[in-house]
């Protein structure tokens, strides 16, 4: 196995169900002193974060729940977890059941749960800097007629957090132009550029990885994901201010028309800011409004102006993170011919596994993390979508199962994401026709050519398909966008049933179907791709068409393949594929391991 000076990821447990009753008992006890009969506890943070610092963690320490997404509501005499299909497994595992109680979402919405058990009415406190415009507006708008308020004011979980840590302050560093393919100056041009356009003076922006999209920076304020923590006002004549810890910026020579202030100016800030100022409601904190409101300044709803240019990487950053997938293949190919050498061993366990992926990545000499905390689950753990192995839960690595492993890379010129499910010694038929059939839909989406202005939402089902004829399906999307040393999860851009943002050329997605059977196996497939212009095709129209083309050249295992179950263009494309993975990846391999490459990668 290969070694490490650091580890990235943790495998301690960071959380007990048991912790969450007496803190649960507290929050009650302050939710009466408040006058207030609900409390919001979501998992974003100031930012609306996915990923959030220890101090924001309020979600977990509160319930044990640890996953990405989800938040809960509390009651006088209950509360309620809520949690998508990626996590209804963790939950239960992760909580008291009989004190928190696991609700479906986005299935069962929050309002809906309110009115029913707050029939009599009531009052509903939250933090206004930890929800959304767009979702305090939303709720207001189902809850009144109930008799059911929103109140905003303090955080009563911070209130009863004793050991709460402080706010990060890691240290900002400059990213390379080489990399972005656009200087923050020229950036910062073309967003005021669209601010004049809307007719706004100026832009609130308040998600961290449009910030050092924006201004070409990076930093290490969440675990994963090089984030600096920090708001900014964007100027419609070009100027940026810049609300961050001074602390952040010891290394770093901030652009010409940046200007930075301490966090807490901003509010004076939002008092004085050229009018209308845009806001953005599905990321922009209710408190932004509120401060906007309480000043009298106009506010205008409308998207962050960063959101799209950030989506549509440059030629630059797709040559960046090309090299960043192929140099990650390379590791991954590795790590592949040393899972298939051991795995049958009896010895191996699911944090030996994590650990040497991460071993591999690290021999590249360019790992600057992980980016997220590596799956690796076996067996019945693969069905556990966003499984995360503790010293608690690593199982044994047995013969006759599947074997899931979901990790991705940050590298300063790009950032990874792939999946792959690999056999134990023999499987059975129902694990090999259920792998071949999500094959099949991740094979469909590689295939497909659209229209321009088709959204991912229209995309979604060819994944599905396969799955669907079989009396099958599984619980979250098919893809989601991913940023350039930037997060792992971005956004607008996904293939969903919620994805209604147009794709366009540049745009990074994963394609990762996937298949779970509860208590038994998990199977998931994934490769990123980008959008880009497609070619002409004989006798075709006018039309201008989109492909993906393929970022992630990492061998499938093709003795999990049902052959029959492959029609001519799909297995076409397989092999297609491994021939690109064995001549991109091979060059990068020597002795053993490029031996076992070769016959990976043999046509079917």
């Amino acid at each position: 196995m290969p070694d490490t000076a650091q580890n990235f990821q943790s495998f301690t447990a960071t959380t007990r169900p048991d912790q969450g009753p007496p803190r649960l008992a507290e929050l009650r006890a302050e939710m009466a002193r408040a006058g207030v009969q609900g409390f919001l506890i979501p998992r974003a943070d100031v930012h609306q974060g996915e990923y959030v610092a220890p101090r924001d963690e309020r979600l977990s320490w509160l319930t044990g729940f640890t996953g990405s997404a989800g938040f809960c509501a509390v009651l006088p005499e209950r509360a309620g977890v809520f949690v998508d299909g990626r996590y209804r497994l963790q939950v239960k595992a992760q909580t008291d059941t009989a004190h928190f109680t696991p609700v479906n979402w986005p299935e069962t919405k929050l309002e809906d749960w309110l009115i029913a058990e707050l029939p009599k009415g009531g009052v509903v406190g939250f933090d206004p800097w930890l929800h959304t415009v767009a979702e305090i507006e939303r709720m207001e708008g189902a809850l009144s007629p109930h008799q059911i308020s929103l109140r905003p004011g303090a955080n009563l979980v911070d209130a009863i957090w004793p050991d709460q840590p402080g706010p990060p302050l890691a240290p900002a560093r400059a990213w390379p132009d080489r990399f972005a393919g656009k200087t923050a100056a020229r950036k910062l041009a073309e967003c005021a550029e669209t601010l004049n356009d809307a007719g706004h003076g100026s832009a609130l922006l308040t998600q961290p990885d449009s910030i050092c999209w924006l201004l070409n920076i990076r930093g290490a304020d969440v675990a994963h994901t090089p984030l600096v923590h920090a708001f900014a006002l964007l100027h419609a004549k070009g100027t940026l201010d810049l609300f961050i810890a001074a602390e952040k910026l010891v290394d770093l020579n901030l652009p010409e028309g940046v200007t930075a202030y301490p966090p807490d100016a901003l509010s004076d800030a939002l008092a004085k800011a050229p009018q209308p100022v845009r806001l953005d409601p599905a990321s922009a904190p209710f408190a932004a409004k509120q401060a906007l409101d309480a000043a009298g300044r106009e506010s205008a709803q409308d998207s962050d102006p960063c959101l799209l240019p950030k989506a549509r990487k440059t030629p630059a950053e797709i040559a960046a993170t090309t090299q960043a997938h192929l140099r990650d293949g390379a590791a991954m190919a590795r790590f592949l011919h040393w899972f298939d050498e051991n795995a049958s061993s009896g010895t191996l366990r699911e944090i030996d596994v994590a650990r040497a992926l991460e071993g591999f990545r690290a021999e590249t000499g360019a790992l600057k993390e992980i980016s997220f905390d590596t799956i690796a689950g076996a067996g019945p753990h693969g069905a556990i979508v966003h499984y995360r192995v503790t010293e608690e839960t690593n199982a044994p690595v047995l013969p006759g199962q599947l074997f899931l492993i979901d990790g991705g890379a940050q590298y300063e010129d790009g950032t990874t994401d792939v999946t792959r499910t690999l056999p134990v010694g023999e499987v059975g038929a129902e694990e090999r026709e259920a792998f071949t059939q999500v094959l099949r839909g991740m094979i469909a989406i590689h295939l497909a050519r659209f229209p321009k202005g088709i959204t991912g939402r229209d995309l979604d089902a060819l994944a599905r398909a396969p799955l669907w004829a079989a009396g099958r399906d599984f619980d979250h999307g098919t893809g989601h966008g991913v940023g350039v040393y930037l997060g792992v999860h971005e956004g607008p851009q996904r293939l969903s049933r919620n994805g209604t943002v147009p794709l366009e050329p540049g745009m990074i997605l994963s394609n990762e179907p996937g298949y779970y059977r509860d208590g038994a196996f998990g199977i998931r497939l994934e490769n990123l791709v980008v959008v880009a212009e497609a070619p002409a095709l004989p006798g075709g129209d006018d039309r201008p068409m989109l492909h993906f083309e393929t970022l992630s050249y990492v061998p499938i295992d093709r003795r999990l393949i049902d052959r029959g179950q492959l029609g001519a263009l799909e297995l076409d494309w397989l092999n297609a594929y491994h021939g690109e993975v064995a001549a991109r990846i091979g060059p990068l391999l020597e002795g053993e391991a490029a031996a076992w490459l070769a016959e990976a990668t043999a046509p079917l």
